[in-house]
């Protein structure tokens, strides 16, 4: 295991460098067009020649690249264009107000999609299965922008139980998360619970599973120590995907409640042009892809020891 672990981790670190020089290359490959994006449209081109010369953009393509990684490593990304402070004074406290939303979004959906999915699949086809997955589909199928303005005006307009915003303006609160967070699950525990629905339904009609039923087993046992784990492979895989898509994924219901994360920090950057944020945000999202995509990696192991990559 110690093995295919520094295996995965060499991977990883291989990956993330890979996607680091692909990143300087599309966005730091034409320092004129860095320059005009920095010191703006009107700036003149005496300017942009004394600025790239001041950052050392004439120097040869690698040295420039190494420099630039050298920087990002100590977690200098620049500075904001739109905001004309240092990136990493913007982009952390986003990001982290995004693991929160993140977090409470996964605690729910999480527990309550395996379960739906688990107690549909053990029973194929009987009133409660045809219930989950009906609810479960109509969930998935309504999309963030459509969920969240309905849902705004049930417990906003109408009912006036909630916050319509989650600027957090005053100091954090419970109740500007709610919305966001109830968007989220609607829209992604659904989509996790067919998926262990159908995997269940998969690894009930193992011959394994009829064995140990016809055994005597308890059935409680047969389906935690047996059945479950099997099952929760391919769950697994959609929990860790949905991973990367609260980091960025998220923009729509960000920008529609005014919470300040990663996915509307990432919308304003690219909206202004903000070039040392873009940066910044891309590398961020390619580091959370290659450490969730390690993790799930390291998952299917544990999950089926027979698994075990080269």
């Amino acid at each position: 295991m110690s093995r295919f672990l520094v295996k995965r981790l060499i991977l990883m670190l291989a990956t993330t460098l890979v996607m680091s020089m692909l990143v300087f290359l599309f966005l730091e490959i034409s320092p004129g067009n860095v320059a005009t994006k920095v010191l703006g449209p009107y700036s003149s081109q005496e300017q942009r020649q004394m600025w790239l010369e001041a950052n050392g953009y004439f120097r040869p393509l690698h040295v420039r690249y190494l420099g630039w990684l050298g920087n990002i490593v100590q977690g200098d990304f620049g500075e904001s264009t739109r905001f004309k402070v240092p990136v990493s004074e913007i982009l952390w406290p986003r990001l982290g107000n995004t693991a929160l939303l993140g977090a409470v979004v996964m605690a729910i959906v999480i527990p309550l999609s395996l379960t739906l999915g688990m107690l549909a699949g053990m029973k194929e086809g009987s009133l409660l299965d045809r219930i989950i997955s009906v609810f479960s589909i109509i969930t998935t199928s309504v999309p963030e922008y459509a969920s969240a303005p309905i849902l705004a005006a049930i417990f906003v307009f109408y009912l006036n139980w909630l916050p319509g915003t989650s600027a957090m303006s005053g100091g954090f609160s419970w109740q500007e998360m709610v919305l966001p967070v109830l968007v989220l699950v609607l829209y992604d525990f659904g989509y996790v619970a067919r998926m262990t629905r159908a995997s269940m339904v998969e690894v009930m009609t193992r011959a394994y599973i009829r064995t140990a039923v016809l055994k005597g087993l308890p059935y409680r046992r047969v389906i935690v120590r047996h059945a479950l784990r099997n099952a929760l492979i391919a769950p697994f895989t959609v929990i860790m995907l949905q991973i990367n898509w609260l980091l960025s994924g998220v923009i729509v219901v960000e920008f529609f409640f005014a919470y300040k994360g990663f996915g509307g920090l990432l919308l304003e950057a690219a909206l202004n042009q903000d070039w040392f944020l873009i940066e910044a945000c891309a590398l961020i999202s390619v580091l959370v892809v290659v450490i969730s995509q390690t993790i799930q990696d390291l998952g299917y192991a544990l999950l089926n020891p027979r698994i075990r990559f080269n």
